[in-house]
């Protein structure tokens, strides 16, 4: 497998990217910068995790993509906790859905596998948020992968190694793989810290208790 990646430097893509440099070879990491509020941060953590590993990185700007409605981008972002989540995760995804977005990276990263003779897009889908987010869902991908068929002269695929794991999973296959969880970002601000309180930063921090895996994260 000959793959690019598309990495935002959180806990999922982060492995994704590992499995794939396990399983084959990584030709190129992206990162898109659509005027997200981590985007600093992302793009900082995930240029380190392409150092660390010896990959290509690129940065593509999507600017046009802040003027969507976000909680991710101009809107606000809930503060959750795991009660919140259990009973509310439907509304807490509404509130940073940004429109058509894995559908956009995923058509210019197929682009660029194409370009760099690859046959394959990893991304970090995974089964938590395949339950409110409909764009990583196992459907989505299947067809996608029906659309690329016909979109790319060498019928490039996605693949999402993660797309049937929860996020406890996740950190035990890191941590099986010495996975170097400190180079990664998961909060939805570029805070100096991680806020703690996003979606991302609570359900990463309990997937690492449930784990039973210290997250060096939470020392930065």
């Amino acid at each position: 497998m000959k793959s690019v990646v598309i990495l935002s430097a959180g806990l999922d893509s982060a492995v994704a990217m590992g499995i794939a440099r396990r399983d084959g070879e990584v030709c190129l990491a992206i990162t898109f910068d659509y005027g997200q509020k981590a985007a600093k941060k992302e793009i900082e953590y995930a240029r380190k995790l392409c150092e660390y590993f010896g990959v290509e990185h690129r940065v593509i700007e999507l600017p046009w993509m802040k003027q969507f409605e976000s909680g991710l981008t101009k809107g606000e972002v809930p503060e959750v906790s795991v009660e919140i989540l259990e009973k509310h995760a439907e509304e807490t995804a509404k509130a940073v859905w940004v429109p058509n977005r894995n559908m956009v990276f995923i058509a210019i990263a197929a682009a660029f596998a194409e370009n760099y003779g690859c046959d394959t897009v990893v991304v970090g889908f995974n089964k938590e948020e395949a339950e409110t987010f409909p764009d990583n869902t196992k459907e989505f991908v299947e067809r996608i992968n029906k659309a690329l068929e016909l979109s790319t002269m060498s019928k490039i695929s996605v693949y999402a190694p993660l797309i049937d794991k929860t996020k406890k999973e996740i950190v035990e296959i890191g941590a099986s793989m010495q996975f170097p969880f400190y180079l990664t970002w998961s909060c939805y601000y570029s805070y100096d810290k991680p806020c703690m309180k996003c979606e991302s930063c609570v359900r990463r921090s309990e997937a690492f208790k449930a784990a039973g895996v210290t997250d060096p994260w939470t020392q930065k």
